[in-house]
């Protein structure tokens, strides 16, 4: 992980190679999800059964966990654990809870109503990532904003573990974030059923969370079949350090995220060169002692980077270009400059925000935007699972008034039709 001094292009030439991270998807694997996609359409769980044989080595011990059983696995928990995913459920569900929206509805004095109907969806379908890469906490930021949106049915999707048996902490987790069925399936075929239903597999509306490039594509290809929360790129963090952060957290902040994949970004802008050296020897120190130490390794040297930066509005400007997923402000001031944040992710304010309180804990979602995209999209929400219906009443009275507009403005468009509509009522 090298050292450079921001000069209005190195900063920016790390955007770019940043960007060849979320490249176009190799059309060998395209073809293949393409394949498998076509498969399940056709031949259902059948296929989803022969593809499971195919890439996972054989069938799980059991097709389908039901509410009941969830329940079974909680019970069945460790005590710590079983207080930590309640406890952060709690937390989930306290910060989205604010973002429920209601129906509403306004009536005139001239007799005209008109007002906006929303619901949740009515099922949901939920990718759950199994095997080494376990993620309860996953379980709990897809199924609770899910749940608040009022979504009829949960039905959750993820590969057993080598055993042919479902990973316990994640069953835990479904049962604590009320989740309604499990199906031991994963892979781009489990995508493929969850869109188009299978004989066992029900049609979902929209399917969430996160998965490995088979999974990615297989969401990117099926969009519009179903509707997607996002497809997510590489994990990213972006840390704001002055004088005032302390090296040793700094260090520890970036490789959390350089752990998930060699693809990760951690970046460092500061103002301290001395800081920034002393992250660098932190980082040497520490990584000796953690297990994912050649992931960390090559992520760092291919797409991490420290750079000393001469204000911190420089660096904010920066961040604002990089569009981060993870944003850190390890400032004396990180409230001073949070309206002056326009595109990240989540941010995390001071020396006591680091990222994994945002990823288990805290409440807000840790589904988020990477590749820049935050720019333009927002975290997984409540309202990532409702829609909305408008609806209006007009009088005979009020037409009238209205049909000379309306007709006048349909014959500007040539839609002769339209202004029939309108005329017919009135001839």
């Amino acid at each position: 992980m090298k050292i450079t001094k921001a000069n209005g292009k190195v900063e920016y030439a790390l955007i770019e190679n940043l960007k060849k991270r979320a490249g176009e998807t190799d059309e060998k694997i395209v073809d293949i999800v393409r394949n498998i996609i076509n498969g399940v359409k056709e031949n259902g769980d059948e296929a989803v059964l022969e593809y499971t044989v195919r890439f996972d080595g054989g069938l799980p011990k059991k097709f389908v966990v039901e509410k009941e059983e969830l329940l079974e696995y909680l019970d069945n928990a460790d005590e710590a654990f079983k207080t930590a995913i309640t406890n952060a459920k709690n937390n989930i569900y306290d910060f989205h809870l604010r973002q429920a929206q209601q129906s509403w509805m306004t009536t005139q004095e001239n007799g005209v109503i008109m007002g906006q109907r929303v619901r949740g969806l009515k099922r949901v379908g939920i990718y759950v990532p199994g095997g080494t890469a376990a993620y309860p906490s996953s379980v709990l930021m897809n199924a609770v904003p899910a749940k608040i949106a009022g979504v009829e049915e949960i039905i959750m999707v993820t590969p057993p573990g080598k055993n042919g048996k479902p990973d316990p902490n994640i069953m835990a987790a479904a049962a604590v974030a009320g989740v309604d069925k499990v199906f031991m399936v994963g892979g781009a075929q489990a995508v493929a059923a969850l869109a188009y239903g299978t004989e066992k597999i029900p049609k979902v509306d929209k399917i969430v969370g996160p998965g490995n490039i088979f999974v990615a594509t297989a969401k990117r290809l099926l969009y519009g079949i179903v509707d997607i929360d996002m497809v997510a790129g590489p994990s990213e963090i972006l840390i704001v350090a002055d004088k005032t952060a302390d090296p040793s957290f700094l260090a520890a902040d970036l490789m959390s995220q350089a752990e998930h994949d060699v693809l990760a970004s951690a970046i460092l802008l500061t103002t301290s060169t001395d800081l920034a050296r002393s992250t660098l020897h932190e980082i040497e120190k520490q990584i000796k002692h953690l297990e994912r130490q050649t992931i960390i390794e090559q992520s760092l040297e291919n797409y991490g980077e420290i750079i000393v930066c001469e204000t911190l509005e420089q660096a904010i400007s920066f961040a604002n270009e990089l569009a981060p997923e993870h944003l850190e402000l390890c400032i004396s001031e990180p409230l001073k400059y949070i309206g002056k944040i326009d595109n990240a992710g989540s941010v995390f304010l001071g020396n006591w925000s680091p990222e994994p309180l945002g990823d288990y804990y805290a409440g807000p979602n840790h589904v988020l935007p990477t590749s820049g995209t935050a720019r333009f999209f927002s975290p997984l929400s409540v309202d990532s699972f409702i829609k909305k219906s408008s609806f209006i009443y007009y009088t005979c009275a009020e037409l009238r008034k209205a049909k000379d507009d309306i007709i006048t403005l349909a014959e500007s468009e040539g839609l002769t039709a339209h202004a029939n509509s309108i005329k017919v009522r009135f001839d």
